[in-house]
């Protein structure tokens, strides 16, 4: 009985490898994020070019040009796939702490300190591209990524002041910038105070009750000399 042929090689398809961890994997396409994010937040977007995120990932232009097509493209990417998860998620904390102000600042406050803290990139990214005049997610930001956000906790102080239970000196409008200030440039400006203090000791649950304090309880200050 003659030999049966040995079996045809798998085929291949055109374009994405076969294997799910090699260069051109999902895993792959994350892990270029990851790199671009990292490189976007030390040095700002327009500075950093596509062939410098291939290099420092260990992978061929061609390849970030096949998931991404382009910078414009990349960054849209990580506006949906980076961003755009964080806003959700600060949403979610705020949708389950209900009508409670002071539950939803404080759900609030502790998710994005969460957040800021697994996501180490932000701070410099928002300092960069989102406060600089120029910053290429300002808009990104402004249209795709705020303003659910922005309007629950509007919408939240709002509630509060017509109950009469908060400050009517305080601008809705203004209360998100306010909790964005008190979070995300102490973790921005780390490297100064951390150079002019001691302070080991500063945790992440640390800058959040500091944070609730001033937010809730103000600076108490007396007329005592």
């Amino acid at each position: 009985m003659p030999n049966s042929p040995p079996p045809a090689p798998p085929t291949r398809r055109r374009g994405r490898p076969a294997t799910s961890t090699g260069p051109g994997s999902d895993d792959a396409r994350s892990h270029l994020l990851d790199v671009a994010l990292k490189l976007f937040a030390e040095q700002g977007i327009a500075a950093t070019p596509l062939s410098l995120i291939a290099r420092r990932a260990r992978v061929t232009p061609a390849l970030l040009h096949y998931y991404f097509g382009s910078k414009d493209k990349l960054v849209d990417a990580l506006v949906d796939e980076r961003l755009q998860p964080l806003s959700a998620a600060l949403g979610q904390r705020l949708a389950e702490a209900g009508p409670n102000l002071r539950g939803a600042l404080e759900a609030f406050v502790g998710a994005l300190l969460e957040l800021l803290s697994a996501n180490p990139w932000f701070p410099q990214l928002w300092l960069r591209e989102v406060l600089s005049e120029g910053g290429q997610l300002r808009r990104r930001l402004i249209e795709r990524v705020a303003p659910p956000v922005a309007h629950r906790v509007r919408d939240l102080v709002q509630q509060a002041q017509a109950q009469g239970l908060l400050n009517p000196d305080i601008e809705p409008r203004l209360l998100l910038v306010s909790l964005i200030g008190l979070t995300v440039f102490p973790l921005a400006a780390q490297p100064i105070w951390r150079a002019i203090f001691p302070s080991d000791d500063i945790t992440t649950d640390s800058l959040r009750r500091h944070v609730l304090a001033l937010l809730l309880r103000g600076l108490e200050l007396t007329d005592a000399h």
